[in-house]
């Protein structure tokens, strides 16, 4: 039996948009998106004694999941997990053992680098004597005088020290312990992030995300450690060539600071011009250690790490420097530590996420290949 009567939807006509309408709309989209990363920042800023050591947990437990997988085919997962937090406890434990002493001892040679340094730099002294004839024209034309006034700290050093000590011991524990968890729990991670991917697509790409994160910062980590253990020998080597006294040492910050590009090397060459200061009197002698390294990771930089990072992913060296930057700005020598990880992460998520396939030469002859075949076929 049919109905009597069919009830039919109410017709809204909705008035056309006018340019200025479309104008505020596109405007407060822009202003929602702002504001959402400013929010962002400001979250990440003030978390980061959380989130920093949580997140050099994770990238560190991306460079080691080969071990640990390795690991895993005798042992349980959560032993395999351990055993790779109790090796790099052992590590750090070894480092920081070879580092205090000779550490301690440059650390008393300070005053005498620093006067060393004024010494030298008497000898610029019509520099500094026209540059106190430019300060005393403009305290002329100002009408008054330019103090330096110099304050004083009531803080001692070892006072600073028993304050951050707690919250650095709490970071520390913090990522030993996300970086247990991180590698025992893994793939039930993988597996839970999968589950929330309805289609079939979406779980390839997912899963594709992983695998090529897990790839790309294992792949760069590990690669990298090993060319900035080339560079700590080299370093060492010509450090004793020179006579400088505890080329180890200067070889195991060479392998330290390399792991921050750009800023770390340009560390390290301050610091060997400092111990030219303390070691020689001539200046010829006294930069040598400094030029010595400096030409050294020029060949790290300009020939081996291209040569073997290169051929997996290539980064632009301006998307490096910006990361750089920003992370080191946002978290410090932590952030420093974690932009080319952090930056590898993004890399592997957008190429996922954003098909660029046209752009990838290599996809594209891998198509073209599998086209052929099914004609082939047909």
């Amino acid at each position: 039996m049919k109905p009597l009567y069919r009830l039919e939807p109410p017709v809204v006509r909705i008035a056309a948009k006018s340019g200025m309408d479309a104008g505020l709309q596109s405007t407060a989209r822009i202003a929602i998106i702002i504001t959402g990363l400013v929010a962002t920042l400001a979250a990440l800023d003030h978390s980061q004694a959380f989130l920093a050591p949580v997140t050099l947990a994770l990238v560190t437990g991306l460079m080691a999941s080969p071990v640990a997988s390795a690991l895993e085919r005798v042992v349980p997962p959560w032993l395999s997990a351990a055993t790779v937090v109790v090796l790099f406890l052992a590590l750090i434990a070894a480092a920081v053992a070879l580092f205090s002493m000779p550490l301690s001892i440059w650390m008393d040679r300070l005053p005498r680098i620093w006067l060393e340094l004024q010494r030298h730099l008497l000898d610029w002294r019509t520099v500094f004597d026209t540059l106190g004839g430019v300060q005393e024209q403009i305290r002329s034309l100002s009408g008054g005088e330019t103090k330096m006034t110099v304050e004083i700290a009531d803080n001692t050093a070892v006072e600073e020290i028993a304050t951050l000590a707690p919250a650095l011991m709490a970071q520390i524990i913090l990522f030993l312990a996300s970086l247990y968890f991180f590698l025992a729990t893994r793939h039930s991670i993988r597996t839970s992030v999968l589950s929330f991917c309805f289609s079939r697509r979406s779980r390839l790409r997912t899963a594709r995300m992983f695998r090529d994160a897990e790839w790309f910062v294992s792949r760069y980590l590990l690669s990298i450690t090993v060319i900035n253990a080339g560079l700590g020998l080299a370093t060492a080597s010509a450090m004793w060539l020179l006579g400088v006294p505890q080329p180890y040492l200067w070889g195991m910050l060479a392998f330290c600071l390399n792991y921050i590009v750009y800023i770390g090397p340009a560390v390290m060459a301050v610091i060997l011009l400092g111990v030219g200061l303390a070691t020689w009197d001539s200046p010829p002698a006294i930069i040598l250690p400094m030029a010595t390294f400096l030409v050294l990771n020029m060949i790290e930089a300009q020939f081996v790490t291209p040569q073997i990072i290169g051929r997996s992913v290539t980064l632009n060296p301006f998307v490096v420097f910006l990361s750089l930057a920003f992370w080191i700005w946002l978290w410090g020598p932590v952030g420093g530590l974690l932009a080319v990880p952090m930056l590898l992460v993004t890399y592997a998520v957008l190429r996922n996420a954003v098909p660029f396939h046209a752009a990838n030469p290599r996809h594209g002859e891998n198509q073209s290949k599998k086209v052929e075949r099914r004609r082939n076929q047909a």
